[in-house]
């Protein structure tokens, strides 16, 4: 399967998880070539075609394709040109996730081993204009040490080394924020506790020596 052919698939995977609706969100993947090819502008990810998808360096300039350029595409390029081990870029709005930045709160408690091991906590972005340069900057302190970002009043931006990656984190992290909010319902979920943490954190080192 081509980048193009890929972006088109997990376009339409997000569509039917739920990750995006109407002509939300913005895919996009990095080429051996170093240049861009992403969804266009106001793209419907259901009923995506190869028509939607357009070429840019690394700068936004466009190479080829028939639609406009994604005003957001700002926050993709700010990753790649700051992340050289990242080749793929979703940005989507997904229901649970969404509504932890709506509500101004980053996922940071620890509740499920898998996921600590994983990924660990999600920070929060500060509030951060659509389609301008402040949206690029609000993730700026947490580009390094993270792949998943939370935009405060704004949705959810996940980034790894292929695209199938960063749609199994954004998959991951709606799935952790619904288990948060449905664990409020029953009383309250139970962080892990520092000695468990450490347990963990040993593991990790001794996964890394394998």
């Amino acid at each position: 399967m081509g980048l193009k052919q890929e972006l088109i698939y997990f376009s339409k995977a997000c569509s039917s998880s739920g990750f995006v609706k109407a002509t939300d969100g913005n895919l996009s993947v990095r080429t051996r070539k170093n240049l861009i090819l992403s969804t266009a502008t106001n793209t419907r990810k259901s009923r995506i075609k190869p028509g939607d998808i357009i070429k840019t360096d690394l700068k936004g300039k466009k190479i080829s394709g028939n639609r406009k350029v994604s005003s957001e595409l700002k926050l993709h390029l700010y990753i790649y040109s700051n992340r050289k081990d990242v080749n793929a870029v979703i940005h989507t709005h997904p229901l649970y996730a969404s509504a932890f930045a709506a509500a101004g709160r980053a996922i940071n408690r620890i509740i499920l081993p898998e996921f600590y091991m994983q990924i660990g906590g999600i920070p929060l972005a500060k509030f951060a204009v659509p389609s301008t340069d402040e949206v690029p900057e609000s993730i700026a302190p947490y580009i390094e040490k993270h792949n998943v970002i939370l935009l405060q009043n704004h949705g959810l931006v996940a980034f790894g080394k292929t695209l199938e990656e960063a749609f199994l984190l954004t998959e991951k992290v709606e799935q952790y924020a619904q288990i948060l909010l449905l664990a409020k319902i029953l009383g309250g979920a139970k962080e892990l506790t520092p000695s468990q943490l450490k347990k963990l954190d040993q593991l990790k080192t001794t996964d890394k020596k394998k």
